[in-house]
């Protein structure tokens, strides 16, 4: 009698690249195939380019080659045997699950993506914005944090990424007033490298671009759910996951509800695909006790069968 998956694959968004994200996959069939179907569908070689440090500067690059690397970690996984309850993806990562749950074509998602990118660093020039992690506390201590400091500005919990992790996001002036409130709290307060206000209604200005090509491409039944940032629920519908899209760069981006959601599905072992671990150390806030590993190179994704000598 086959049991039911127990296994969530999990994909992490922007922050985790570096220049040999893609080299582990192409000693993969299925990993590599990806990595070429990237490299055409955007008209550059995505393994050269993930070793060019121009290339790594730059968010149009970035983003999809991101996205590519999540997908040929996962098509490799897939091609191993891994069979999976759900998925999810961090922000960027949202769009590989997409993939990975077969709602959208690679080659759909890696155009969205870069539109996506472009749409917001227009976004972030027009409405200036930032972004700073607070550690130590969870969104229902970071929301009214916000409301005392917001005044007439924008100030929002932009990522709810574990119990006690959140990313706030809006206008310059408020996020610097709510650094101050939080560092005299003696909460750590640290500041993100980004463009822009993500996550938050200063983003609103890029949906036009956004939406219009998500208006433009097929969204397929998903194979299995997809744990959705918008809502941290799982979902089904093809039409719903194309709405919540949507809403994608305007909302909270709700991992804690996601990852959690992942788990009352079913999903006892959870798998992080691509370059890096942020997701796979988050876990332990999230679900304490939860197998979770990364899955780094085809070696990683052998080890996590379920039933081969390696796995654990």
């Amino acid at each position: 009698m086959a049991h039911p998956p127990t296994v969530a694959v999990l994909f992490p968004g922007q922050g985790s690249q570096h220049p040999r994200m893609a080299d582990p996959w192409t000693d993969h069939a299925e990993g590599s195939s990806i990595l070429d179907e990237a490299s055409a569908a955007m008209g550059r070689d995505v393994v050269a380019g993930c070793h060019d440090a121009e290339a790594l500067a730059t968010t149009g690059f970035v983003q999809p080659a991101l996205l590519a690397c999540d997908v040929a970690a996962f098509r490799v996984l897939d091609a191993e045997g891994v069979s999976v309850v759900g998925v999810a993806g961090h922000s960027l990562g949202q769009f590989a699950a997409l993939v990975a749950a077969g709602v959208l074509s690679l080659a759909d998602a890696l155009d969205l993506v870069i539109v996506r990118g472009a749409a917001m660093q227009r976004a972030g020039e027009e409405r200036p914005g930032a972004m700073t992690a607070l550690l130590g506390i969870g969104a229902d201590d970071a929301a009214p944090l916000c409301d005392e400091v917001r005044e007439d500005d924008v100030l929002v919990v932009a990522n709810e990424n574990s119990p006690i992790q959140v990313v706030i996001s809006g206008s310059v002036p408020a996020v610097e007033r709510a650094e101050t409130l939080a560092k005299e709290r003696r909460v750590r307060a640290i500041r993100l490298p980004v463009a822009g206000a993500f996550h938050s209604p200063l983003m609103e200005p890029a949906r036009v671009a956004i939406d219009e090509r998500i208006d433009a491409i097929a969204f397929s039944a998903p194979r299995f759910p997809v744990a959705e940032n918008v809502t941290g629920t799982m979902v089904s519908d093809a039409e719903e996951l194309r709405s919540l899209s949507k809403r994608h760069v305007v909302s909270p981006v709700r991992w804690d509800s996601s990852v959690r959601a992942l788990a009352e599905a079913g999903a006892g072992s959870f798998l992080e695909t691509g370059p890096g671990d942020v997701l796979t150390k988050l876990m332990k806030r999230i679900v304490p006790g939860a197998a979770a590993r990364a899955i780094g190179s085809p070696d990683d994704a052998l080890a996590a069968v379920p039933g081969t000598p390696t796995a654990r």
